[in-house]
């Protein structure tokens, strides 16, 4: 009866002890002069980042005349970038075509090709990208 009392204010007292350890911190670092220019440096540096990744910042859905130029855009090229042997970076732009458009259907693409746009369209959903239904794909 005794070692589970104490196993349970030792398991409490670490508990408390964690709490204030990461109260304390917290405070030292919000209080620290260079933390929001650090923090806007870092998310500056994270948005680069993604711009150079091949990320393309997806339209507006609600227009469908954004959606549809968007759509043709990224379909060609992710297609220039296929025939120049750059499977990565086209399957990325075909990706973002797909995400605002609707399901992928295997038509041209080689399959280990299709089978890379299927591995990354639940990411690229995941970002921002919903169905929005257009006049230029078939799968709509």
């Amino acid at each position: 009866m005794m070692g589970g009392r104490t196993s349970a204010l030792a398991a409490g007292l670490c508990g408390a002890l964690l709490v204030g350890y990461c109260i304390y911190f917290d405070k030292k670092r919000r209080s620290d002069p260079d933390f929001k220019n650090r923090l806007r440096e870092r998310r500056r540096k994270q948005k680069a980042a993604n711009e150079r990744s091949g990320m393309a910042k997806l339209p507006d859905l609600k227009d469908a005349e954004a959606v549809q130029k968007f759509f043709l855009e990224e379909i060609q090229l992710g297609e220039e970038l296929l025939a120049q042997g750059d499977y990565e970076k086209g399957v990325d732009h075909l990706t973002n075509a797909i995400a605002v458009c609707g399901k992928p259907q295997q038509q041209t693409l080689p399959p280990p090709v299709f089978q890379m746009l299927l591995t990354k369209l639940p990411s690229i959903r995941q970002t921002g990208g919903g169905r929005v239904c257009c006049t230029t794909c078939s799968s709509c």
